[in-house]
């Protein structure tokens, strides 16, 4: 096994391309929402276990921390959306090609950020 290849276990020098670092961001908005999920339904058995409890999940989901955290899953699950239905049309043969997938990601990244900022909005 005395292999001349070159090895690179520098990961700071490998340059992805974007349709990568979408599929990358893809995977963590997954992993974010997998997360979320359980604080989300721990909030919904608080806010229906008594009238007391509702008022006091409300009082809390008024805070600015609150609505950041809400905001922050919320984005996950738009992003996450949207770069899932980029991934159904890539299974059924529309932006498979090299120039197609970047222009893909880029129009993943532009239609996620303008759902995101009106989520925002919505939120705040």
């Amino acid at each position: 096994m005395n292999s001349k290849r070159p090895v690179n276990l520098d990961i700071t020098t490998i340059k992805l391309p974007l349709p990568a670092y979408t599929s990358i961001l893809h995977r963590v908005s997954g992993i974010l929402l997998f997360v979320g999920v359980g604080f989300l339904l721990y909030a919904l058995d608080l806010s229906l276990s008594s009238e007391q409890s509702f008022a006091e999940m409300k009082a809390l989901m008024s805070g600015g921390l609150v609505k950041f955290i809400v905001w922050v899953l919320l984005s996950g699950l738009i992003y996450h959306f949207v770069a899932g239905v980029k991934h159904l049309l890539m299974d059924v043969g529309i932006g498979e090609g090299k120039e197609s997938g970047k222009t893909g990601a880029i129009v993943t990244i532009i239609v996620s950020a303008v759902l995101i900022v009106l989520a925002g909005v919505w939120v705040w």
